[in-house]
């Protein structure tokens, strides 16, 4: 039987969002009619949003459907960005991010640079992957004038370490400067209230403004995301038709998407606690076992058991083997993991994240992630265990390509 841990690519979809999704995609009318069967849709939809919102403690209006967490990302940026560089405004290149962000964020601020003239200044990362906020400090008060957004994750995607966002929105609110939050990685393990956030860090139109998730990691459909968008942001659509979202986002709504995604944003809160409770004692009993089966593989991000470590990731580092062998390995012997996100085209590189937090490019070609989630049991950790030994000598023994890549060369 397949072992599925990969859980952070994407998480095997709910039977009852399934289910409501059925039922919804049953449902003719276009939210945006008058007629009483698009009124029936929109009814469905803005129940939708008011659930959605109630998980990530925002008000419904805030909360802006996208296709996915890569869309809602790119509207916040670039909608920052160019909002804050209007023609009638001093102009502000800057944008401050810190290094090991997801490609969604790094491939989003190199078009800026490329194609806007954006400057972008990576902050440093510490060898657990945790935002150096000493730096970041510096970074904001030099010329806060001159910066446009800041962007962080809030939990790092490949080495699950959890940033403190709470510090770097509070530092973006004290300089005058708009923050944006990936939450994606955060999104059904740790609790998101982003009208608290925004309380405890004094936010007006700066500090966190923005904050992006995607239904997929949390039992949902692909293909549907949301930016939460606090009323005092302003941003430039990158989609113009119809204004149906606030005049941010154009194009008829895909309700019966946003009625799955409701239904298991409502099952991420309720199930949090127990879930995150279970899974922690799941990952640290897959970190011991890994660690004593192959004593040479090194743990990357914060330790078993430390707060600071999401309870569904394991990353470990796998000293002269190749980190697709390894995948490959464990994928012939029926088990998914991954060598980091998904979100690469399928092409294997060094871990950027790794570079960033101070590891060699040897190393971060032998990183693999494995990431548990709802359907993980006892018996997927033990298969994992048993497998990895064999799968890293016969790795080894091929030993690390030599080839060209972006970030090898």
């Amino acid at each position: 039987m397949a072992v599925y841990l990969d859980h952070a690519a994407t998480t095997p979809m709910l039977p009852e969002a399934i289910a409501a999704y059925a039922e919804a995609m049953g449902v003719v009318g276009n939210p945006s009619s008058i007629h009483s069967q698009g009124q029936q849709a929109k009814r469905m939809l803005e129940e939708a949003r008011e659930t959605v919102a109630a998980s990530l403690g925002c008000d419904p209006i805030e909360v802006v459907f996208t296709s996915g967490g890569t869309e809602a990302i790119n509207l916040a940026l670039k909608g920052l960005y160019w909002a804050r560089n209007d023609t009638r405004q001093p102009v502000r290149p800057r944008i401050l991010a810190p290094g090991g962000e997801h490609h969604a964020t790094v491939d989003t601020l190199e078009w800026l640079e490329r194609y806007e003239g954006a400057s972008v200044e990576w902050l440093p990362l510490d060898d657990r992957g945790v935002l150096d906020l000493d730096a970041a400090q510096e970074a904001f008060a030099h010329d806060s004038d001159a910066i446009a957004v800041a962007t962080s994750l809030w939990v790092n995607n490949e080495v699950g370490t959890i940033e403190p966002v709470a510090e770097l929105a509070r530092i973006g609110q004290d300089q005058g400067v708009p923050v944006h939050l990936d939450a994606v990685a955060a999104y059904g393990h740790l609790p998101i209230d982003f009208a608290e956030l925004r309380r405890r860090t004094g936010s007006t139109a700066a500090g966190l403004v923005a904050l992006s998730v995607s239904a997929h990691k949390i039992g949902g459909p692909v293909g549907i995301g949301a930016l939460v968008l606090s009323r005092s942001a302003t941003v430039v659509p990158l989609v113009h038709g119809g204004g149906q979202q606030r005049n941010v986002r154009s194009g008829t709504q895909d309700v019966a998407a946003a009625v799955a995604f409701a239904v298991a944003a409502e099952r991420a809160v309720r199930d949090l606690d127990a879930e995150r409770a279970r899974l922690e004692g799941l990952r640290d009993r897959l970190i011991r076992g890994v660690a004593e089966a192959v004593p040479e593989a090194v743990l990357s991000g914060m330790p078993a058991g430390d707060p600071g470590r999401v309870a569904s990731n394991v990353h470990f580092v796998f000293p002269g083997a190749q980190g697709d062998s390894l995948l490959f390995l464990l994928d012939v012997a029926g088990i998914s993991v991954s060598t980091g996100s998904a979100c690469q085209a399928g092409i294997p590189e060094p871990s950027h994240v790794l570079i960033a937090m101070g590891r060699s490019t040897e190393d971060a070609r032998g990183a693999l992630r494995i990431t548990l989630g709802r359907t993980t049991s006892e018996a997927d950790v033990d298969a994992v265990v048993a497998a990895i030994p064999g799968a890293y000598a016969q790795a080894a023994r091929a030993g690390l390509a030599e080839r060209a890549t972006r970030l090898g060369r």
